[in-house]
């Protein structure tokens, strides 16, 4: 009897140790009925908060898609590790957001923080990226140096950007079929709001599938389990990460606004959260242009 007790006090203790669901901080899309929504892509059916926790911790690879300027994403993907670690002992957290000359300092701060001791300036001391709002992003990479588990980069470095701006190497396989290329370019147009000279295109569809082949050996390589945070075309099953992955035990999970549509093909599932306004990007992205 004692030890159903003792048991039953363990699993009490685990479940409340678990976090609340952050409140949403993005303004547009409050009053939608998908608002809050996780949608199993393959069933269709509606899961909880919880239900999600446990699909996703039976599997040596979770890919999680955001949009980047979106808070709420940013606060489910702290939540959700926090969710993962009561289920299973993490192996790693990979980003899209930091690049391999990042790396060495990036492990320099997890040993210094697991001493107990923070730098004052943080990411300054990671050589955190401008492209990346530090604010939006403190909070998942500060929670994750504290943990046991390696933070690892995800990207390529600038000098290898370069070089495959010069170059365009050529994919193979599911990667190069047509209709991948054909979606990956008419995402990018989208995503630089319709500004980029046509003939940029190509070399930009080539930096973007290389980034996607690079997350995928650094997931293969990783330590398992792992979890990349990356953004929403990047996990894409369809046209991203998974064409380039060894492993099939994979789920992917896009962390979606709502009105956007995500099918089985896509992903495996979807978070749906309140909108950040589009065209605000799209006039920063001009005022960048000019």
């Amino acid at each position: 009897m004692r030890f159903l007790l003792s048991i039953a006090m363990i699993l009490l203790t685990a479940c409340q140790s678990i976090p609340p669901l952050p409140s949403w901080q993005s303004p547009e899309g409050l009053a939608h009925p998908d608002l809050g929504q996780i949608i199993d892509l393959r069933s269709g059916e509606r899961l909880s908060a919880q239900q999600l926790v446990r699909e996703l911790a039976d599997v040596d690879q979770v890919l999680i898609g955001e949009r980047h300027d979106n808070p709420d994403h940013h606060a489910l993907q702290r939540w959700l590790l926090q969710a993962l670690a009561q289920r299973r002992e993490q192996g790693s957290l990979l980003l899209e957001m930091l690049n391999p000359d990042q790396q060495k300092r990036v492990a320099r701060v997890q040993a210094s923080i697991g001493r107990g001791q923070w730098p004052a300036d943080l990411p300054g001391a990671l050589d955190w990226q401008k492209g990346w709002d530090w604010d939006l992003y403190a909070p998942v990479v500060e929670y994750a140096l504290a943990q046991p588990y390696p933070m690892l980069a995800a990207n390529l470095d600038r000098a290898e950007i370069t070089d495959i701006y010069r170059r365009k190497p050529q994919l193979t396989a599911a990667a190069a079929a047509e209709p991948v290329q054909k979606r990956l370019l008419e995402q990018i147009r989208v995503s630089h709001c319709d500004m980029l000279p046509e003939a940029q295109l190509p070399a930009m569809l080539a930096v973007q599938q290389q980034r996607d082949r690079r997350m995928a050996e650094q997931l293969n390589a990783s330590p398992k389990p792992a979890v990349l945070l990356a953004g929403a075309f990047h996990v894409r099953r369809d046209l991203g990460v998974p064409l380039h992955l060894a492993s099939r035990d994979t789920k992917v999970l896009v962390l979606a606004e709502v009105g956007e549509t995500l099918s089985a093909e896509q992903a495996d599932f979807v978070w749906f959260t309140p909108a950040q306004p589009q065209q605000d990007h799209c006039v920063e992205f001009g005022k960048k242009q000019q």
